[in-house]
Parts: structure tokens; C-alpha cells; sequence
């Protein structure tokens, strides 16, 4: 894989954002205090197969803020973010857009697994996760 222009520190933030925000939405559709912390480690699991400029987003740099006042607030910042991530990596790195996308939705897949299945709630997150990810038409 080669590496295309390095992340700016903002770029990084954007992809970080984008990736533990979809956890986070994820693992909100389906609340509780002992399925979150099992979802969290499912979600590190699918987030320790990064590789290259994902993985230097993901573990580099402070956590991203996410608004706590509703799932609405987080999802208005989360699912712009993976757009905008897919967009930076297509002009910075684009052999890594695939693997950012396909670690993202593992993630979130494993958070939506980890505790009792994947509830449809969750199911419906992992869809908006994978629209926003999508391809532009």
C-alpha cells in the first residue's frame, strides 16, 4: 500500500471522528452500561486491524467530541464526518478509502454483535453508517 500526501492533524480528527463516532452510534441504538463495555471491545478488536494513514488517524491525536445531548446531535456530526473522511482519503490515500470503509462498518457490526445480536435499531444505524460511507452517485 502506498502512502499518498501524510493527514493533516485536522484530517486525522475527521477520520477518528467518523470511525468512533459510527461505534458510538451504534452501541447508543441499544443502551446499557454492560453492553457498552463489552461493545467497546469488540469495537477495539475491529479497530486494531488498521493499517497506514487509518491507523495513524485512529490512534494518534486527541479523542473526538461528540455532542451529549441527543443521538440526533451525534449522528448530525458523525455521518458528515465518514463523508468526509472517504473524500480525504480518495484525494489523499486512495488505495486506503476501502479499508477505511470496511473498518468502519466491522466496527460497527462487532459493537451491533456483542451483546444479544444485532437489535433492529442497530441495524438501521449500521445502514445510515453504510450510506454515509457510500460512493457519491
Amino acid at each position: 500500500m502506498t502512502m499518498g500526501q501524510p493527514l493533516t492533524d485536522e484530517e486525522r480528527l475527521t477520520l477518528k471522528t467518523g470511525a468512533f463516532g459510527a461505534v458510538f452510534l451504534v452501541s447508543n441504538a441499544d443502551p446499557g452500561m454492560f453492553a457498552m463495555l463489552r461493545e467497546s471491545f469488540a469495537a477495539s478488536g475491529a479497530m486494531a486491524g488498521a493499517s497506514g494513514p487509518v491507523k495513524e488517524a485512529l490512534t494518534t491525536g486527541p479523542l473526538p467530541r461528540l455532542p451529549r445531548d441527543s443521538a440526533l446531535e451525534v449522528e448530525a456530526v458523525v455521518l458528515p464526518a465518514l463523508g468526509r473522511a472517504v473524500e480525504i482519503l480518495r484525494a489523499k490515500s486512495p488505495g486506503d478509502v476501502a479499508a477505511y470503509r470496511s473498518l468502519v462498518l466491522a466496527a460497527a457490526d462487532e459493537v451491533a454483535r456483542a451483546h444479544r445480536g444485532v437489535t433492529p435499531a442497530e441495524a438501521e444505524v449500521i445502514d445510515r453508517i453504510r450510506g454515509a460511507l457510500a460512493e457519491p452517485a
